[in-house]
Formats: C-alpha cells, sequence, structure tokens
C-alpha cells in the first residue's frame, strides 16, 4: 500500500488554546468549493479535533470539491454546538468531505488524515479535550472501511507514532451540518488568536509537505 507508512516529518504544534473556548460569533456565508455537475463524487467523514482545523486542510487539496463542518456519532437529534461541546451527546466533530475520485483517490486522503492530527491520542487533540475531539473515520462504503483499516493496522504494525493509535472506524451515521459560523471558519477567522496560533502552523506545514496536492 504505497505511502500506507511514509510519515513526511510533520511535527504537530499543539497549544494550550481551546477549539471551544475561541471566538465564534462570526456568520459564514460560503463554502470554498461548489460541486461540479459532472463529477462522480464520493463522500467521506474525518474527525479529528476541532473540525475548524480539520476543514481549512482538506478545503486545499486538489479533487475535494466540498467541505461541511458538522456533527456525527452521537445519539442527540440535531444537536447544537453547546449541546456537543458538553461531551454529553456522544457526537464528534467532524468534516464531511465530498471529493472525485479522479482527482483525488481516498488513499490520498486517508494519508492527509493521518499525518495532519495525533491519531493517538485519546479524546483529545492538544489543549482540545473530550469525546467531541475524537480521532475517527465515518466509512461510507465497504471499500473505505477495509482500506481505513488496513492503513490503521498497518501504521500500528510499523511504529510511525510512537503510540498506538486509537481512531475508531465505524459506519457513517446521521450528519448534523454545524452552525453557519462554523463553517469556512479559517479563511473567514484567520485573524482571530486560536487561528494565528493554532491553525496556522498546522497548515503551513502541511502546505510544505503536501504541496502537489493542492488547489
Amino acid at each position: 500500500m504505497k505511502n500506507a507508512w511514509i510519515i513526511l516529518g510533520i511535527v504537530i504544534s499543539f497549544s494550550h488554546f481551546s477549539c471551544g473556548n475561541a471566538t465564534k460569533d462570526k456568520l459564514n456565508t460560503k463554502m470554498m468549493n461548489s460541486e461540479s455537475a459532472n463529477a462522480q463524487l464520493e463522500t467521506i467523514t474525518f474527525g479529528a479535533g476541532c473540525f475548524w482545523c480539520v476543514e481549512a486542510v482538506f478545503q486545499r487539496v486538489k479533487g475535494v470539491q466540498k467541505v461541511v463542518s458538522g456533527y456525527m456519532g452521537g445519539k442527540m437529534k440535531n444537536p447544537s454546538y453547546r449541546d456537543v461541546c458538553t461531551g454529553l451527546t456522544g457526537h464528534a466533530e467532524v468534516c464531511q468531505l465530498s471529493y472525485d475520485p479522479k482527482v483525488v483517490s481516498f488513499e490520498t486522503l486517508l494519508e492527509i488524515f493521518w499525518q495532519t492530527h495525533d491519531p493517538t491520542t485519546l479524546n483529545r487533540q492538544g489543549a482540545d479535550v473530550g469525546t467531541q475531539y475524537r480521532s475517527a473515520i465515518f466509512y461510507h462504503s465497504a471499500e473505505q472501511k477495509r482500506m481505513a483499516e488496513e492503513w490503521k493496522q498497518n501504521l500500528n504494525a510499523k511504529k510511525v507514532f510512537p503510540n498506538p493509535i486509537v481512531t475508531e472506524i465505524v459506519q457513517e451515521s446521521t450528519f448534523y451540518p454545524a452552525e453557519d459560523y462554523h463553517q469556512d471558519y479559517y479563511n473567514q477567522n484567520g485573524e482571530e488568536p486560536y487561528c494565528k496560533i493554532v491553525i496556522k502552523p498546522k497548515m503551513d506545514k502541511f502546505l510544505k509537505a503536501f504541496k502537489d496536492k493542492l488547489n
């Protein structure tokens, strides 16, 4: 499996800032990319900590047509951000991607997923702590499940990370889009402290490591 256990040297910077404490009062009125009318798009849902970070990364990947931040994996219907932040609803903060497999492979998306967050910390990413920040792959097909489980198994076997991967791999469930102000957050709020201190360093490393995969 190509590049399954090659880490490109990304060192993820963690901050004492919390996603839940950053400014959240600006509305977003656009998504970065519109779907191509002729493309046969596929869908995958990733949880990798604060969805602002995940969204910012995958918006820039060539072949990803749309990224929507939201909630998945919980029991409550129509949860709000405040509900999810309690950690009691069972939902994870996620980003749902619509992508063109003729342009970007699922394998490439998995490679980016594994390398742009820490999949070895249970229910946390840096200072963001709680089940809502868990590492998760919500697969939408049997092939996605197979590939995700194979990657996880191989990465653990090769000890690519110093600790075992704890990413859960589960079937997708009802997806609840997050409130408007969460959408396109980094693009709209790049000067906010959380964006400058937490997201930008990760973005800089991602853009350098995956420059051939970018829009």
